[in-house]
């Protein structure tokens, strides 16, 4: 088993990194406002000193702890640390991404630093955004200065402040829509204070709120951590340490996609030529903002100004058609100021609209685009830069997908929107979906609303506002499964929220929609299209389509409603069939603006 301690934005990244592993897990907050939605996550409240983390862990047989607590919280991070090495359990430091430090912030090691320091500053008015438990640490400068301390608008906030005898007309609240600028504005400070929280504490924007102002700064410097602690930064990196701790953990491996192995050569050519090394082991950023290193196959320096780097590609367990095949990118500085990207062997060309992408371009989708881009001008800020990715097997590995139903001719695609391939296993992810849904039945038995993902769910809560948040539960692809699982477990009603590209597919019968298995059927399109007598201009148009998300954009806005409710009324048929329970689909426009249902809900339904 593992622990964690948590009640941060890291606490939720160890719990969705922990939850892809498909086995339960503690998850430990000092208090209980935190709200956990996750099955698998076996929730614990109180604080909990040394002995206690000691007992417990011997209790539950812990392996592995992962501190993802504040970093502030330094009372538990040295129980923790204590604990930990009496039982030689590794501890996992999940950090926060911080921001380098600044010479126009005065940085304190201590509060009482702190201090010292704004009273010899002459410091005359204080903004004290470091939190209620920070006010008897500040005691002696509120005592000589008028001091306002923001805090969060909660009764036990306000009685720590009376207790340390605050005045509690010096208090404001926090009021996020209001943003950093609105306090200062209000206030009119001549410095803050704050804590070296890290970006997910929001610490940039007080600071450039600050700044903004031209208010001095003082920064409490976040507290040293045990040094057998493992520090990490960000979901993969903690996916690979505990990979590397608990190697049966996770059922299935990660991998890289494309985009990520073209980043990595990209790069590593680029330092090849402006370094002059041959740099073996490469860090580039993944477009959330996490930093990795990957091992380069080889290196190649072709000419001064030109060099190309390869990798082989780990797709991991997921059953990608290029796992194991090289990726190789060759730049060139070339005159000019632009970053352009060539046609090499194996990438296949674009032929058709709807991909994001120019015509005639290489398939390099705009994320891969995006962050070669940066890491390029990274090292080189300015001048022209040629970028050339080549797949050597690429062409015949095509045949094996879908590129040319797509119209990518000539090889393979380079994508990737997160950078990293996160397969499930069809039985791992059933098992998790069972579990959501005995939470969901346990705390809204009357209704169910599944949907695709998280995007496709911002959308429908607007549309069921009253359900709890746990009646919402994500199929990703496995549709017939989540109707089955619903039927088992005995909801009264069901409703489902579906963007077009499953939409079309689901309507044809194909209750795993799942892109590897299954690609738009342009004949069904038609046919469906028959039925809804639509125009020959509306079928010529559907003959023009790459994606199925272009369907949205038939400018004949009662046929293309009239054809979208025609699949809505298929999709309905088809799924109906696993359920006893009345059904709504809810068909969803890719940026949520519309949103058609079948069959309509009547004002009860709507709550």
């Amino acid at each position: 088993m593992i622990l964690i301690f948590g009640g941060t934005t890291e606490g939720r990244i160890a719990i969705d990194t922990l939850t892809e592993g498909g086995k339960p897990f503690y998850y430990s907050t000092r208090g209980a406002l935190q709200e956990i939605d996750n099955p698998l996550a076996k929730r614990l409240v109180g604080a909990m000193d040394a002995p206690s983390i000691v007992d417990f862990c011997q209790r539950e047989a812990i392996r592995l702890i992962i501190d993802a607590a504040h970093p502030f919280a330094e009372q538990l991070h040295q129980n923790i640390g204590t604990a930990s090495l009496q039982l030689k359990i590794p501890v996992l430091r999940l950090e926060r991404s911080y921001p380098l430090r600044s010479p126009d912030i005065t940085y304190c090691d201590s509060y009482a630093e702190a201090i010292d320091k704004m009273l010899q500053d002459g410091v005359q008015h204080l903004l004290a955004l470091t939190g209620t438990q920070t006010i008897g640490k500040l005691r002696p400068f509120w005592e000589q200065r008028p001091t306002t301390f923001r805090i969060l608008e909660r009764e036990d906030s306000r009685a720590i402040a009376h207790r340390e005898g605050f005045p509690l007309d010096r208090l404001i609240y926090y009021t996020p829509e209001l943003g950093e600028d609105a306090p200062i504005a209000q206030l009119r400070p001549d410095a803050i204070i704050t804590k070296e929280s890290g970006t997910s504490g929001g610490f940039i924007e007080k600071i450039e709120a600050a700044q903004r102002a031209h208010l001095a700064v003082y920064v409490v410097k976040r507290p040293s951590l045990p040094s057998h602690f493992i520090s990490v930064e960000g979901q993969h990196n903690l996916y690979r340490m505990i990979r590397h701790y608990l190697p049966d953990y996770f059922p299935l491996k990660r991998g890289y996609t494309t985009g990520t192995c073209a980043t990595v050569t990209a790069k590593a050519a680029l330092m090849a030529i402006l370094e002059d090394v041959e740099t073996m082991e490469v860090e580039v950023a993944l477009p959330q903002g996490e930093r990795i290193t990957l091992v380069l196959e080889e290196i190649e320096r072709l000419a001064p100004n030109k060099a190309r780097a390869s990798i082989k590609k780990d797709a991991g367990d997921d059953p990608d058609v290029i796992h194991g095949h090289l990726i190789e990118t060759t730049v060139e500085l070339v005159p000019g100021n632009e970053i352009r990207f060539l046609h090499g062997r194996g990438v296949g060309t674009v032929t058709l609209p709807g991909l994001g992408i120019p015509i005639g371009e290489p398939a390099i989708n705009a994320t891969p685009r995006e962050t070669i881009t940066q890491e390029l001008r990274g090292l080189h800020p300015k001048g022209g830069i040629a970028v050339t990715i080549s797949i050597p097997d690429g062409e015949a590995l095509a045949s094996k997908t879908f590129n040319p139903k797509l119209g990518i001719v000539g090889g393979l695609s380079i994508i990737g929107t997160s950078g990293i391939v996160k397969p499930f296993s069809h039985e791992a992810f059933v098992n998790s979906l069972r579990k959501e849904c005995n939470v969901a039945f346990a705390l809204s038995p009357k209704h169910l609303v599944i949907n695709s993902g998280a995007k496709s769910e911002a959308y429908i809560k607007k549309i069921y506002p009253f359900l709890p948040s746990q009646a919402f539960v994500h199929y990703g692809n496995y549709i017939g499964d989540a109707l089955q699982i619903a039927q088992e477990c005995g909801f009264a009603r069901v409703s489902m929220g579906i963007m077009i590209g499953k939409a079309v597919k689901l309507a044809e019968g194909n209750l795993d929609t799942h892109s590897k298995k299954i690609v738009m059927n342009r004949d069904f399109l038609h046919l469906v299209g028959r039925e809804e007598k639509v125009s020959p201009a509306t079928h010529d148009l559907m003959d023009k389509l790459t994606l199925a998300r272009e369907l949205w954009s038939i400018p004949n806005l009662k046929e293309r409603n009239g054809l979208l409710l025609g699949f809505l009324r298929h999709c309905h048929q088809v799924a109906q069939t696993q359920l006893t329970t009345p059904l709504t689909l809810h068909l969803i426009s890719e940026e949520g603006k519309e949103i058609l249902t079948y069959p309509s809900l009547s004002n009860e339904e709507k709550g």
